[in-house]
């Protein structure tokens, strides 16, 4: 009996032991990950805080020997960057509030109504869905150009391209909406609501996590955007966004002179969708595995 016992305690510390060691290695591993992508961003923010002697330049070292603003400072003051960070807001806000209304209620439309047509109306939006969007850009900017939603205007027009098509993208919200009993919805309409009061006062208040990812997707989508806003908006600052307007500052000409406020203009692109993802992060990963669920 005795030798039973100390084969179990062997056992037991040796399954302890491996499971230790394995555990050292993956969190050795996710910090050398985690040093590997961190390394550019911290690098960028360095080099918008040397205020060393001759600023303008790119120079061999990391570390400024001299701490300051004066990158933040240049550029507000000498590019349109206020203007380009005015356009990027804008179009992430209004984007996010559309596409996530598109997105929901399409979400919950293939999740609880059974219509002739359903299936192949999935199906075609998958297949439609795998295709890349920028084949598209050219039709799209000849599109937007004839009424007059490029360049100067061009935030209406990423508006309405970004939002046109978002409804395809139901597949995550759909999943989690078909986590939640049909009872709840049987039950509200047997006390009289409608379908858009199910939806709007009994759906919504319980799927708090896919409607805070589903914000979140749509707006890190224009806030980081450049090939298609390139297409829009590519010769005119008010129409400019962040990413087209930061590409201009460091062209083969001006890389020299704007290359510290180039990094600074990233920092700066960078605080909102990190501050939006540290506070909501929880939301969106239950939101991605709540709808990460066959339909």
């Amino acid at each position: 009996m005795a030798a039973k016992n100390n084969k179990k305690k062997k056992n037991a510390m040796g399954i302890k032991k491996a499971t230790l060691i394995s555990n050292i290695i993956i969190y050795v591993i996710l910090v050398l990950m985690m040093i590997v992508w961190l390394f550019p961003f911290i690098c960028m923010v360095l080099e918008s805080l040397r205020a060393d002697a001759d600023t303008a330049s790119i120079t061999g070292h990391v570390i400024p020997e001299v701490w300051g603003i004066d990158s933040y400072k240049r550029l507000f003051q000498e590019t349109k960057f206020a203007r380009w960070y005015l356009n990027t807001f804008i179009t992430a806000v209004f984007t996010a509030i559309f596409q996530t209304f598109f997105v929901l209620s399409m979400s919950y439309t293939l999740s609880r109504l059974r219509f002739k047509g359903r299936k192949f109306l999935m199906n075609f939006m998958l297949i439609l869905g795998m295709f890349p969007g920028f084949l598209s850009m050219i039709l799209l900017y000849k599109v937007m150009s004839w009424v007059q939603l490029t360049q100067a205007n061009a935030v209406v027009g990423l508006v309405i391209v970004y939002c046109a098509s978002s409804g395809m993208g139901y597949y995550v919200s759909k999943g989690f909406f078909d986590t939640i009993p049909r009872s709840l919805d049987e039950a509200a309409r047997v006390d009289g609501a409608n379908r858009f009061q199910v939806f709007y006062k009994i759906i919504l208040p319980l799927s708090k996590p896919i409607v805070i990812y589903t914000v979140l997707t749509a707006f890190m989508g224009p806030w980081g955007d450049f090939m298609f806003a390139s297409y829009m908006a590519h010769a005119e600052n008010k129409g400019m966004n962040v990413a087209v307007g930061l590409k201009d500052m460091i062209d083969k000409t001006r890389i020299s002179t704007f290359y510290t406020a180039f990094c600074a203009g990233g920092v700066l692109v960078a605080v909102p969708v990190t501050t939006l993802f540290m506070f909501l992060q929880r939301y969106y990963v239950e939101g991605v595995t709540g709808g990460a669920v066959k339909g």
